[in-house]
């Protein structure tokens, strides 16, 4: 029986070509799983984001060889996959799909339908097939760990030419409102009526109750509550486990307090001219792109062309040399329930604020979906962070290591505020800068954000977003 099955080596692949190690995440499939090719095995933990490794081939998940949260080394084997042999591959096939027929569908539909957690993660796999067949992957019914879907699902639902599947599809929705409705922050439960009965009655109260948020890229949907790891304690406290991508967010805080010297400083701008022009034209650029236009989209125009005057902004420390980069890669500091992230806008300063925005919502939508990729992560040079979505007005951020500085956009407040000897009431915002004194002073620092604070108060309805 054994002549008939090989094993097959997994290795842990170079994501990226200064990676030389990666961490164990989770385990998405289990000794006995069966496996199907480019389907997730695992995730991984980099020093940028978290990344997910497809199998190579079909098989049976075998041996596993590294534990959650163990540091592995690039080309070193993490599993092993049981395949059958080619001479033995009809009969042994034959009697797998015998096997898979008598249990294997039941059980992972009862897994499916108990367990919703990964329904909306996708394969790169299964979307290229979704993308070349034009499908909505809401439609079709997930057998997956956590009803994710495989792209033997995906094949199953073409097969059917989407028959049969609504079932499987009227369910699903009624278990991710389900899922959401359980995990609304109780911050937010004072707004819903306490007598509404029946679920439906109750998301359509939240839904006229809650108010829209458009401030910013964080706070675009209703936060989730962290998911909370509790390993013992007693009556007193009890203890959170640190995952690795806490672990990894630690490691480089503690090295860019400790490395950089920090500096600091802030400047006020009148944004009253911005906030007219955004109210002005949001709602035809809504229509036209299918996106929000933020005030982080006119901000990072105005930072970048600050950073074209001002290039030592952008650059690095290195010892004996400052290494000033030329292109403008501006990394987006994103917070999620349980971690920061900070994806990169590739040479921002050759897109308009339209491209921007667009870049904004499509980096915040990977981040919510948890599909960043590891290059999505890579080349930032100037870090800009948007904490006022989240209603601050003063942030003291940690340089974003080895960037040279951060710059944080804090909430716009109407204030009263003196213009020739007259108060007038007028839309005003922070920005504060960190900033690496061993490459920056004062005086280029207050030049830098005095022209970003030019380039803000330029704006105007006349002001082209293309």
């Amino acid at each position: 029986m054994s002549s008939n099955k090989q094993l097959t080596d997994v290795l842990m692949p170079q994501l990226a070509e200064s990676l030389v190690s990666a961490t164990i995440g989770k385990w998405l499939k289990k000794p006995g799983d069966r496996v199907e090719q480019y389907e997730p095995i695992c995730e991984v933990i980099t020093d940028k984001v978290n990344a997910e490794i497809p199998s190579t081939l079909d098989g049976i998940m075998g041996e596993l060889l590294a534990e959650e949260g163990q540091e592995i080394s690039v080309g070193a084997v993490i599993c092993r996959i049981e395949t059958e042999s080619a001479d033995s591959a009809p009969a042994t096939a034959a009697g797998g799909h015998s096997q898979t027929a008598a249990g294997t569908p039941a059980a992972s539909t009862a897994s499916a339908s108990a367990d919703q957690s990964q329904r909306s993660r996708y394969s790169p796999a299964v979307q290229t097939m979704a993308a070349e067949h034009n499908i909505d992957l809401r439609n079709v019914p997930g057998t997956g760990l956590g009803g994710r879907i495989t792209r033997k699902d995906v094949l199953n639902y073409l097969e059917n030419g989407g028959a049969g599947s609504s079932a499987p599809v009227a369910q699903a929705p009624t278990q991710q409102v389900q899922s959401v409705s359980a995990q609304q922050p109780q911050a937010q439960q004072p707004a819903v009526p306490t007598s509404n009965p029946g679920g439906i009655s109750a998301d359509l109260s939240r839904a006229a109750f809650e108010p829209v948020r458009h401030s910013g890229l964080h706070l675009t949907e209703t936060p989730r509550i962290p998911t909370i790891e509790v390993e013992g304690g007693d009556r007193s406290e009890y203890f959170i486990d640190v995952t690795p991508i806490r672990n990894t967010i630690a490691t480089r805080m503690r090295q860019s307090v400790s490395e950089i010297p920090h500096g600091w400083m802030m400047i006020e701008v009148d944004v009253t001219n911005l906030v007219q022009l955004r109210n002005k034209i949001k709602d035809e650029f809504k229509k036209k792109e299918g996106v929000n236009l933020t005030y982080l989209a006119f901000l990072l125009k105005a930072v970048v062309s600050a950073i074209k005057d001002y290039p030592i902004m952008n650059s690095v420390w290195a010892v004996d040399k400052i290494i000033v980069k030329r292109d403008i890669n501006i990394s987006l500091a994103v917070g999620t329930e349980d971690s920061v992230l900070t994806p990169v806008i590739k040479k921002a300063d050759q897109k308009n604020i339209a491209g921007l925005a667009r870049e904004i919502d499509e980096l915040a939508t990977k981040v919510r979906a948890g599909k960043l990729k590891l290059d999505d992560m890579q080349g930032g040079t100037f870090t800009v962070n948007n904490t006022g979505s989240f209603g601050s007005i003063l942030t003291q951020p940690i340089i974003n290591y080895p960037q040279a500085a951060i710059l944080t956009f804090e909430s716009i407040v109407k204030k009263p505020v003196v213009i020739n000897d007259m108060i007038a009431v007028r839309s005003m915002a922070n920005l504060c800068l960190s900033l690496d004194h061993r490459i920056l002073d004062g005086v280029i620092c207050g030049r830098f954000m005095q022209r970003v604070k030019d380039n803000m108060e330029s704006y105007s309805l006349d002001t082209q977003v293309y």
